[in-house]
């Protein structure tokens, strides 16, 4: 029983009752969002998402943000569509846009640790050079006529299950466990939960915080094969605006933008609400304009929930502090 009331009070099983719920709500207005069929679509839909949110979890949980991966997917796509489109090969095509991804993201990291440039003005400057590369690299036009084999990648199905999703959901699965169960992997959150502290212990600090950034422009560009390949072109503005959803999701999925706080398997739900809500607004027949202000909204209120839950957290912590310290003098004034 005690179990299970520690199962309920984690923040990820709160955002899958939430998905939950939006199911149940929707479906009855529209049975037809409850159909297997749609389920199956919705998750096929996330993994784009998922990847982001998944690389993005990395920055986050040491405390920074990476607003530059609407534009690190778009330059990935653009760069490896053209060479596919020109008759390159799909390993030389991942391999360049994982490249591609690997040194956007050294820079960012670089330039967080070593010139100290917040987090936030570094990517957002990342974000806005990458979009205008990608101009300039095609010219301004969209990159149509993929390889047949390419766009199939992503409807390759093992046993009327999506391929790609079952080697996403194994990814994430993998990432997890590095997060939660290896040292190493328990050093992105120590830095966001106490950086100071970190150092003492000796953590490499800015080596980590340089390995997230590179982890999350790396999935941003596997974003951006997988985004190529479902979609079957790539525009000059694939990815525009992406960033605020990914964070969104993240945040949904439990992950404090403070730092410290998170994992994976939270930020993956956040990821398939932010889609099944997009999903759900079609069945429901609204606007899709109104899309970009419910994801707003949304944003707005778990970031203002996510703040109120820091600061009760942070004022159970200093009061079991202040009881331990209390019963320790207690006892000390008792021996005497």
């Amino acid at each position: 029983m005690s179990r299970f009331k520690n199962i309920t009070k984690q923040r990820e099983f709160r955002t899958f009752l939430f998905l939950v719920v939006i199911f149940i709500i929707v479906g009855l207005v529209n049975s037809d969002f409850l159909s297997t069929g749609n389920i199956h679509n919705s998750l096929k839909s996330s993994l784009l998402y998922i990847v982001l949110a998944v690389g993005i979890t990395f920055v986050l949980l040491t405390g920074n943000i990476d607003i530059s991966v609407g534009g690190v997917l778009g330059l990935s796509a653009a760069v490896s569509g053209m060479i596919l489109r020109d008759g390159g090969s799909i390993i030389v095509a991942v391999l360049i846009a994982i490249l591609i991804g690997a040194v956007i993201g050294l820079i960012n990291g670089l330039g967080v640790t070593k010139l100290k440039i917040s987090s936030f003005i570094m990517t957002l400057g990342m974000l806005e050079i990458t979009r205008v590369v990608q101009v300039i690299y095609t010219d301004g036009q969209w990159i149509e006529n993929l390889p047949a084999g390419f766009k199939q990648i992503s409807q390759m199905s093992i046993f009327g299950i999506n391929m790609l999703s079952i080697i996403v959901i194994a990814g994430v699965i993998l990432v997890h466990l590095y997060l939660t169960k290896s040292n190493k992997g328990r050093y992105f959150s120590a830095i966001g939960d106490n950086e100071g502290g970190a150092v003492l212990l000796g953590i490499p600090v800015k080596r980590y915080v340089t390995y997230s950034f590179i982890i999350s422009s790396v999935c941003a560009s596997l974003a951006g094969l997988i985004f190529a390949s479902q979609i079957g072109f790539i525009s000059t503005t694939a990815g525009l605006g992406i960033e605020m959803t990914v964070i969104a999701a993240a945040v949904l999925g439990g992950v404090s933008l403070s730092g410290g706080v998170g994992t994976v398997i939270g930020v993956t739900i956040g990821a398939v609400i932010m889609t099944s809500i997009n999903s759900a607004l079609v069945y429901m027949k609204v606007p899709a304009f109104w899309n970009d202000a419910i994801s707003g909204s949304l944003l707005i209120t778990i970031v203002v929930a996510d703040v109120l839950l820091t600061r009760k957290a942070s004022k159970e912590a200093k009061k079991e502090r202040l009881n331990a310290r209390v019963l320790q003098e207690g006892v000390e004034v008792s021996v005497k």
